[in-house]
């Protein structure tokens, strides 16, 4: 199923009990089936993994002691379903196979060590917030090197697949985006993702050395989340450098952009892994923010639980993590030099889009051709704000309450945003 068309708007009135359609349930049964096959262990994912490609170095071994907290914490969920274990099981598994390909790569081919990368252009600011929209406008400058989500699934080819035409990972994402919107069909109203072109974030990217909050998104695993917290993310994003670098030498490109709402909590760690990065950082209002991020996690949940958890309780998980990094922000912005940073409020963005694609692009030095322009007037003109419908958000639907929020991220609202507010 694809978006319902401009001004459609879908309320989620089945958030506590979800209600799949047919192909939804019929597709949710045949996971089922194959649950005993996909057990949430290790050591037989790496069996798997090792057996699928006729690879066996992982490379760097730390991983494994995050992995196996990762499995633990996972097998732990109450109520996780069986089509959520499978999920996870296929998900882990092919994180491990790009771990296998990319310590392959850099065997066969170790020049991929002296490709340079040209310090990038990266998004930073929460969910909700605009960066999809941004990314996807400045992507279609054609200035940028990006991730599609096709690469972001599976960064590096399968062996003898490198130089097959079209590249059969589109048609294994294709195939994945087809089950995705069989059984969570309005996903895309709250994250557009219709195309395995689709420019996409890097988290993917970062999970490949399982430490990153992408795996908090999917259920609820305090521990996991706590873990990472406690620990120094510069290694990680030294990996996801180096994926970088071996993207860019596979399949080309000048510079990248990045965006990630992780990124808003490791603003230290970015700097010192991508000295020289330019840095947007997006904002709006908390309340709606936490209300929407929540709505959508409350909405996918139902892939991983049975039933799925609370929404109210989701609703105060994400208000809280949520706080988390906004104090990350307000502690580490300095961080960050006004000469390579800039803050782009969310009614700011949409308020005067073309001014805001000059603004970045010039600081971070790019020229505004014509060619870039005519590139950017196309996306704007067919992605006009809720062209596949929206969803209608009810913060008492997760458990929030706007007015409360506001109070709460009063300190994040004045240095940011001034007096904007949202209706809810």
């Amino acid at each position: 199923m694809r978006g319902q068309g401009a001004g459609v708007r879908v309320v989620l009135d089945d958030l506590a009990e979800p209600r799949f359609g047919p192909a939804g349930q019929e597709l949710l049964a045949a996971m089922a089936q194959v649950a005993e096959l996909c057990p949430l262990d290790s050591a037989r994912m790496h069996v798997q993994a090792s057996a699928e490609l006729g690879l066996d170095d992982f490379g760097p071994q730390d991983y494994r002691e995050r992995l196996d907290l990762l499995l633990d914490c996972y097998r732990s969920v109450p109520g996780l379903s069986a089509a959520g274990q499978v999920g996870l099981h296929a998900q882990l598994v092919q994180l491990l196979k790009n771990r296998l390909l990319l310590t392959d790569l850099l065997r066969r081919e170790p020049e991929v060590l002296d490709v340079e990368l040209v310090p990038p252009l990266v998004i930073a600011g929460l969910p909700r917030t605009g960066t999809t929209h941004l990314q996807q406008l400045l992507a279609a400058t054609g200035l940028f090197r990006t991730l599609p989500y096709w690469e972001s699934l599976e960064p590096f080819p399968l062996p003898g697949e490198r130089e097959v035409e079209p590249d059969p990972r589109i048609g294994r994402t294709i195939a994945s985006l087809e089950a995705l919107h069989t059984t969570v069909p309005h996903l895309t109203l709250m994250h557009e993702m219709e195309s395995p072109e689709h420019a996409h974030e890097e988290i993917a990217l970062l999970a490949n050395d399982f430490s990153t909050m992408f795996f908090e998104t999917l259920t609820e695993v305090p521990r996991w989340g706590d873990h990472y917290v406690a620990h120094s993310q510069v290694p990680h994003y030294a990996y996801l450098r180096l994926q970088l670098q071996a993207l860019q030498h596979l399949r080309g490109g000048r510079r990248w952009l990045l965006k990630s709402p992780q990124h808003l909590e490791q603003l230290p760690v970015l700097a010192e892994v991508f000295p020289g990065a330019t840095v947007v950082v997006t904002h709006r209002d908390p309340a709606h923010v936490v209300t929407s991020l929540a709505t959508m996690v409350a909405y996918t949940e139902r892939m991983f639980r049975e039933p799925p958890l609370d929404p109210h309780a989701t609703g105060r998980r994400w208000a809280d993590r949520l706080g988390l990094m906004l104090d990350a922000l307000l502690r580490d912005r300095d961080v960050l030099g006004a000469e390579s940073s800039l803050d782009l409020p969310f009614d700011v963005l949409l308020g005067d889009q073309e001014g805001a694609l000059e603004r970045v692009l010039a600081l971070a030095g790019e020229e505004l051709t014509p060619a870039a322009r005519a590139g950017a007037a196309s996306y704007l003109a067919g992605h006009a704000r809720g062209h596949l419908g929206t969803v209608d958000y009810r913060p008492e639907d997760v458990g929030l309450d706007p007015e409360a929020l506001r109070r709460r991220f009063t300190d994040y609202s004045a240095r940011f945003l001034g007096s904007t507010v949202e209706n809810l």
